[in-house]
């Protein structure tokens, strides 16, 4: 089986990262997917329809090769938070994420078009969250972080200090989980190390 062109629709650079570090360079191609049409009050429903419909919308703009979509939320209490809209709304989350446990899903949709074939599917990581300070959580939103992130933190960056620890996928916090991803790729016939040699 020939080895397929690997293309991310997301324009997250720590899913970039995350991929180059696993050895796979993608092509990057941003979605532009407009999250607001998709309403679903089940998480783990909602970011795989998101990650599907980013998914799809690239794919439209390749004959061939493999494509892949992600989304990501955190559960807190019931409640379902993508990327804060500002900086008020992300101080407010964190005043109810301190000393909390959280629930982060990731959606992930790979579309195979020389199969006409596709994956998506979901993972969930618990992240439990130090008991900061007021003045800790102003900080950390003045540098702008948590505004770029779903649940309004990034493990990768400053937020990984006000993590006390996490419990499944440490990747999938990150915003794809790369176990996850060799599963999707023998689903779909091939290796992940086959895509080694394709970079």
């Amino acid at each position: 089986m020939n080895v397929p062109t690997f293309v991310l629709a997301s324009a997250s650079p720590a899913r970039r990262r995350l991929l180059q570090n696993a050895g796979i360079d993608p092509v990057v191609k941003v979605s532009d997917f407009d999250e607001s049409q998709v309403q679903n009050n089940d998480p783990a429903q909602l970011v795989q329809t998101l990650a599907e419909s980013k998914a799809q919308v690239v794919a439209q703009q390749f004959d061939s090769g493999l494509i892949m979509g992600c989304d990501s939320v955190l559960l807190v209490d019931g409640e379902i938070h993508g990327k804060p809209k500002d900086s008020a709304q992300a101080i407010a989350r964190w005043r109810k994420m301190r000393g909390n446990v959280g629930e982060l899903y990731t959606g992930h949709a790979l579309i195979d078009l020389s199969q006409n074939l596709s994956v998506i599917r979901c993972q969930v990581t618990q992240v439990f969250f130090a008991p900061i300070t007021d003045k800790a959580i102003a900080t950390y939103v003045a540098t702008g972080e948590p505004l770029k992130c779903a649940g309004s933190f990034a493990l990768e960056g400053y937020g990984s200090l006000f993590v006390e620890k996490i419990a499944g996928c440490h990747t999938n916090v990150i915003g794809l989980s790369l176990p996850l991803l060799r599963q999707m790729l023998e689903q779909l016939g091939y290796s992940v190390t086959d895509f080694w040699q394709a970079t």
